[in-house]
């Protein structure tokens, strides 16, 4: 039996241990976008079935089960949303397929009392168009035949019509808002009422137009497939995207771009600092299916998924490798570990949130400014994002990187100017 010498012994402890590579770290950031985004396809298709079998058969169980659908694909597209920032041809992309608020008015028939706050034909003349009713219309002065509704139509004649942002004619909400409706009851633990029949053939269709609902749903649903089938193989294997973070000499800005603008300006801010300033529950993020607590969770998860270099997908594969926690750790181990128990902490708030939600408080009810317990849970998320921020900004300065901008928002840096 070979006997390891005391010099040899030595000579091992004295071994240095290899250094992170950032490149490593870089592929393990392309691997968990790939993966993020190959489950939100696979999700997507997932919905698409269930909707495809809802409209050939309309009934109240094959509707139910479409909305179940739609929630399940949520859960790994919020986790993707720290690539946002950081990779432009994502942040590009993006609006196609998770942009809100959106006048829903432009698709469909709406109660006024629910309407979002950018709605009215004086910001937007789109903002009562209703294109499910309309077969012909006339749209930034141009006569539109609508007569079939198809993916092209939404994509390139509606969407973001007249350079309104909030003409959403794609994507997540605008297919949310087929699905639920609007959720005209402030402050309550309903979400959106729509009733299966405004699919129904014949005399049993309520809302009138069940087949261009019909239509429009199926074309929605068809576009959201492809936009994130085109994204899933930009992060596979010689995909543009994949190849643009790891040909970037200072790729690690990227991941900490993504991380600090998410955190704060983006979810911090405008996502939840701005509603409960306003105590506005038109300012949830997936207003119609009271689903805005699920949105929060999973964002919060896909920063921590990505600090950890770690992603568990929908079937239970995990994702991992040589991390940007493991490359501070080495430039500043006390940086590293702060980061992470600061992004643990908000993680941990955002459960307490998102367990209140399911437990019957729903996010619009948090809202409402007499509703103290539930300010104080979405304040309190809100408090961990921003100190995890700072933990951030302490490890860009760790890492030796270039000092970075992260998104800001009014609702954080000038309140005042959110009531102007």
């Amino acid at each position: 039996m070979h006997k390891l010498t005391a010099a040899a012994l030595c000579a091992a402890l004295a071994t240095p241990v290899l250094a992170v590579d950032r490149a490593d770290v870089l592929a393990t950031y392309a691997d968990i976008a790939q993966a993020g985004y190959t489950d939100s396809l696979t999700t997507a298709k997932t919905l698409q079935t269930a909707i495809d079998a809802f409209l050939a058969e309309p009934s109240a169980e094959r509707f139910q089960a479409a909305r179940e659908a739609w929630l399940a694909a949520r859960v790994p597209y919020q986790q993707t949303e720290v690539y946002r920032f950081g990779n432009p041809i994502v942040d590009d992309w993006e609006g196609r397929v998770n942009a809100w608020p959106l006048d829903e008015g432009l698709i469909d028939y709406v109660v006024a009392a629910g309407s979002a706050p950018t709605e009215g034909t004086e910001a937007n003349p789109a903002a009562n168009l209703n294109v499910v009713a309309n077969e012909v219309f006339t749209l930034s002065g141009e006569e539109v035949d609508a007569r079939e509704i198809t993916p092209a139509l939404l994509e390139e004649t509606l969407h973001e019509a007249g350079g309104a942002e909030a003409n959403v004619a794609t994507g997540y909400h605008a297919i949310e808002f087929l699905l639920w409706g609007q959720d005209i009851g402030a402050y309550d633990a309903t979400a959106g009422q729509r009733p299966w029949t405004d699919y129904a053939a014949g005399d049993a269709c309520t809302g009138g137009n069940c087949d261009r609902r019909g239509a429009y749903l199926k074309a929605a649903t068809d576009l959201l497939v492809s936009d994130l089938e085109y994204m899933a193989n930009a992060w596979g294997q010689g995909g543009e995207a994949r190849e643009a973070v790891l040909g970037d000499e200072d790729g690690v800005s990227r991941i900490l771009t993504g991380m600090g603008s998410l955190s704060y300006g983006e979810q911090a801010g405008e996502r939840m600092q701005l509603g409960l300033l306003l105590n506005d529950p038109e300012e949830e993020h997936s207003c119609f299916a009271d689903n805005t607590h699920n949105d929060h969770f999973y964002d919060a998860l896909g920063i921590r998924n990505v600090y950890n270099g770690s992603y568990v997908g929908v079937d239970g594969t995990v994702t991992s490798g040589p991390s940007l926690r493991d490359l501070l750790a080495e430039a500043d181990p006390a940086v590293a570990d702060a980061l992470g128990a600061a992004l643990d902490h908000t993680q941990m708030e955002m459960t307490e949130l998102k367990l209140a939600a399911e437990a019957g408080m729903h996010y619009d009810m948090m809202l409402d400014p007499a509703n103290e317990a539930g300010g104080a849970l979405i304040q309190a998320a809100i408090d961990g994002l921003i100190a995890q921020t700072r933990e951030i900004e302490r490890a860009v300065t760790a890492l030796g990187v270039d000092a970075i901008a992260f998104e800001g928002s009014d609702s954080l840096d000038d309140p005042d100017a959110v009531f102007q």
